[in-house]
């Protein structure tokens, strides 16, 4: 039997064939390449129409780092946004339609009138950007800025203006505006943190309260206090801008290439650098604020008690609570948390749980008192009248009161301050303290006519009792004191001696009532027991100065080291003096300041807590010869950093502040290039009894300011003369005079003196001994008069230091000592302001010519003609105690020294 051929395929099935070999091109091509740079009107995309573009990216800018795209963050069926993806990373640094996603067939439609997301038949408009004048094109930019152009390619409308939860290199956030996290990686809508740019600071929220600011971060620096206007980031840091373009507030980054500034759905603030803009893996290092978990609003769930634990934390109820079957922390007798939601609704009066000692709430450490001078009493029925209260806290030290609102409590934590508010959470509807028996009811109804009459009877015959032995206590302690004041009295008066202050703290002060001082603005204040723990009972000793010696500590809970300054040369004044003063100090930031992070004031012990510099001060780099020379970049970078801090102090404050002892011992170094200025502020601290002159002199002997030997008053300018001694010392890499004068005004660091020796020896160092002699010949004469001399010649290597010669030009060489001479002329008014200085080191302006006349006191001093170091004031013919300049000079510096 023949085999019969194969049966023909259907015409209609071979045409539908045919129809879909010829469509999948056509599909293909309907999905469109990736476009480069722009778009023009009358285009349409969803994510199916470019799925295979790195899902769903439909414009790419031209260096390829950024795409647009309809993403689905966790790749989501049911939310799509129109973003800006960091390509290599996908990371999203733009999204459009947060709050409302659309699906996957959800619409980007970009026309004449602007630039839209819809559903999937576009008529609902789920987001927009509709400019008044006609869309030309869409642009994205190679810094990853989307924008609509119109004909003349003016912008329109671009993604820099409204930033969602990231910010990119030269994107600006203004004043006023800020940064939404997402409520999840997975979802972009609007969450819970914000960071808000104001004119003062840079602050992290949550539910509106705060829980970290720019200005409260040890790794930022102050530099002018000026209204800010945006905040910025570039290659170099971070930064918050005046209009003017002047910094306000600074951190310092590693360089790196390429950055992101995003605020992460966890309420974290980081900022993660990049080597290259195309780079997908991180440099790593990166800047996140704030570093702990325990730091965030909600580590733990609602009433958790974080506890740091290494680089981890553990979250635990505190007590009186439980954890329910959410995680939250509730009443441990059953009672329910208050919420805004109960408002009117609660049938029982409110009651509060305590918390114990030391355990803190976020908001209380970075936001203002909800009021002040209340006691808990008043703060309690502040909480218990407002129906969204969800508990207080009170500081009875501060009398200050902290109300507690919210949608609901974030996370609790442990705090380390010596003294903090204690907290108190309201609740309703508590059983375990309702419900008893009605046996034990009818009993207690049957007992109260009983007990009650014979407590009342007990109490009052308690009260007249006490309030009779107090009376009797009181008229002994009194005659006692009586007599004690009449003795030391008549032995004053025997002696001949007034005592000016008739309520000095060191005879009055109580040791143990150190903590009810609280000043607004107050640094971090430690107990003397915390800080004998710091340093290991003051184990390790890295310095000592004027104002007493300084130890090498490490805060608790890894947060760093410390550097503790031993206040030995103050008087042990009043504590509400002592603390406004600090606070003061506490509060001035800048990058070349050393910072102040704490403080002790208990009896008479005054201690500081300064941040750690880990390279000492200048003069063991610039004089201790151990280790290679400073190169003479390295000296111009200490000295520009110097003066920065200097003249931050005096224009950058609230009001002038005058260092009064500027000198290298006071010039701290780190790695990395850090120079900050330490001691500021310090020298209205010191006693009277340092120094037998100090009511004439403060500061070191070697770069004092001719005006302290004179009735003129005391001004910035003295720090600029000492200022320019400094600079003579980097020029030459020693001290201006050699071994031989020792004396200190006003500090004990035996620093080396500017005037000559006792013997009064002129043998002046000549320019040939100083140029051929190296650092060894002629180590005992006086360096600036030699350096007025050659200035004079116009030879200014030979008076470089030895060890970079060859490094440096004269051209150089000569602008820095010009700048030295000017900042030592002997009239004040001659002298640049520290300003200035800063200008000309940085090179935006040209030295000034220094005027010789003003100058030849420096001959008077190196040739033996002034006051030998030995001699005091009195020997001179000034008065420490009486005198009309003296009393004159200490009006000036109460005035400038510090700001009131």
């Amino acid at each position: 039997m023949p085999r019969l051929p194969p049966p023909a395929a259907p015409r209609s099935l071979l045409a539908w064939a045919c129809l879909l070999l010829l469509l999948l091109p056509a599909r293909a091509a309907d999905a469109g390449p990736l476009k480069k740079e722009l778009l023009n009107p009358d285009f349409i995309a969803s994510s199916y129409d470019h799925i295979d573009n790195n899902g769903g990216a439909f414009l790419e800018s031209a260096n390829g780092a950024f795409r647009a795209a309809l993403h689905n963050p966790g790749k989501q069926q049911d939310s799509f946004y129109l973003a800006v993806l960091h390509a290599p990373t996908g990371t999203p640094v733009w999204s459009a339609n947060r709050d409302a996603p659309t699906g996957s067939s959800g619409r980007v439609q970009l026309t004449a009138r602007g630039l839209a997301v819809t559903d999937a038949d576009g008529a609902t408009v789920l987001w927009s950007a509709t400019p008044r004048a006609p869309v030309t094109a869409l642009r994205l930019r190679d810094d990853g800025n989307l924008q609509l152009l119109d004909a003349k390619n003016a912008t329109l409308w671009q993604s820099f203006d409204e930033a969602t939860d990231a910010l990119l290199p030269g994107q600006p956030l203004p004043a006023g505006a800020y940064l939404t996290s997402a409520r999840s990686p997975n979802d972009l809508g609007q969450g819970d943190y914000r960071l808000a740019v104001s004119a003062s600071d840079v602050a992290l929220t949550w539910q509106g309260s705060t829980y970290w600011r720019l200005s409260n971060d040890g790794r930022s620096f102050k530099d002018r206090n000026v209204a800010a206007a945006s905040m910025s980031f570039n290659a170099s840091g971070l930064f918050l801008r005046a209009a003017d373009g002047a910094l306000v507030f600074r951190v310092i980054l590693a360089p790196a290439e390429f950055r992101v500034l995003k605020l992460d759905s966890d309420g974290r603030l980081r900022v993660t650098s990049y080597a290259l803009l195309n780079s997908s893996a991180p440099l790593g290092g990166d800047f996140v604020a704030p570093g702990g978990d325990c730091d965030l609003p909600r580590p733990c769930a609602s009433l958790g008690l974080c506890a740091e634990a290494g680089n981890s934390s553990s979250c635990t109820c505190p007590p009186l609570f439980a954890a329910s079957a959410t995680g939250a922390c509730t009443p441990g007798d059953g009672g329910a948390l208050a919420s805004p939601d109960s408002c009117g609704s609660a049938s029982t009066p409110a009651s509060y749980l305590p918390l114990m000692a030391k355990i803190a709430y976020f908001s209380t450490r970075f936001d203002d008192p909800t009021r002040t001078r209340i006691n808990s009493t008043a703060c309690r029925a502040l909480c218990t009248a407002n129906c969204t209260c969800l508990g207080y806290f009170h500081d009875d030290s501060a009398m200050t009161c902290y109300v507690l609102g919210g949608r609901q409590l974030g996370s609790l934590h442990w705090s380390t301050r010596a003294t903090s508010p204690l907290g108190y959470i309201k609740v309703f509807n508590q059983p375990t303290r309702a419900s008893n028996d009605k046996h034990k009811d009818a009993s207690m109804k049957r007992a109260l006519p009983i007990i009650l009459p014979s407590i009342a009877v007990f109490l009052l015959l308690a009260l007249v009792a006490g309030y009779l032995v107090r009376r009797r206590w009181k008229a002994s302690k009194n005659g006692k004191k009586g007599k004690a004041k009449n003795s030391v009295r008549n032995q004053l008066n025997h002696l001949g001696h007034q005592n000016p202050r008739s309520r000095d703290s060191r005879y009055d002060e109580d040791p143990d009532n150190d903590d009810d001082i609280v000043i607004p603005g107050m640094p971090a204040r430690f107990s003397y027991a915390e800080i004998a723990a710091m340093t290991s009972s003051f184990e390790t000793k890295i310095g000592s100065g004027g104002f007493g010696s300084v130890y090498k500590g490490e805060l608790p809970f890894g947060e760093g080291h410390v550097a503790v300054k031993k206040l030995e040369a103050v008087g042990v004044q009043a504590k509400r003096e002592f603390c406004t003063e600090i606070a003061v100090i506490g509060n001035i930031r800048h990058v070349n300041l050393v910072r102040l992070r704490g403080f002790c004031a208990e009896g008479s012990r005054r201690l500081l807590v300064y941040e750690y510099m880990d390279r000492s001060s200048l003069d063991r780099s610039l004089f201790g010869g151990a280790g290679p020379a400073l190169e003479w970049g390295e000296r111009m970078e200490v000295a520009v950093g110097a003066a920065r801090g200097l003249a931050y102090l005096h224009t950058g404050c609230d009001q002038k502040i005058v260092h009064c002892d500027v000198k290298p011992e006071n010039i701290l170094l780190a790695h990395g290039g850090q120079v900050k200025v330490s001691d500021f502020g310090l020298a209205k601290l010191m006693s009277p009894e340092h120094s037998a002159i100090f009511t004439t002199m403060r500061g070191t002997r070697g770069y004092l300011a001719p005006e302290w030997l004179s009735n003129a008053a005391i001004s910035d300018r003295a720090d600029v003369y000492s200022f320019g001694m400094v600079l003579l010392e980097l020029v030459r890499g020693r001290k201006n005079r050699g071994e031989q004068g020792g004396a200190v005004v006003g500090d004990g660091s035996g620093d080396h003196s500017a005037f000559p020796s006792p013997s009064g020896d002129s043998s002046a160092m000549t320019s040939s001994t100083l140029s051929g002699g190296g650092t060894g010949a002629g180590a005992d004469e006086y360096f600036p008069m030699v350096a007025l001399e050659l200035h004079e010649q116009g030879r200014y290597l030979d008076l470089v230091d030895p060890r970079v010669e060859g490094r440096v030009s004269e051209a150089e060489a000569a602008r820095v000592v010009r700048l030295a001479l000017c900042c030592l002329h002997e009239d004040p008014a001659h002298r640049p302001s520290m300003a200035a200085v800063v200008r000309v080191l940085e090179g935006s302006a040209p030295p000034p010519e220094p005027h010789v006349g003003g100058l030849g006191f420096l001959r008077l001093y190196g040739r033996g003609h002034a006051m030998p170091a030995h001699a005091t004031l009195e020997s001179a013919g000034w008065s420490a105690a009486s005198t009309t300049g003296g009393s004159q000079l200490n009006d000036s510096l109460r005035d400038t020294s510090l700001p009131r």
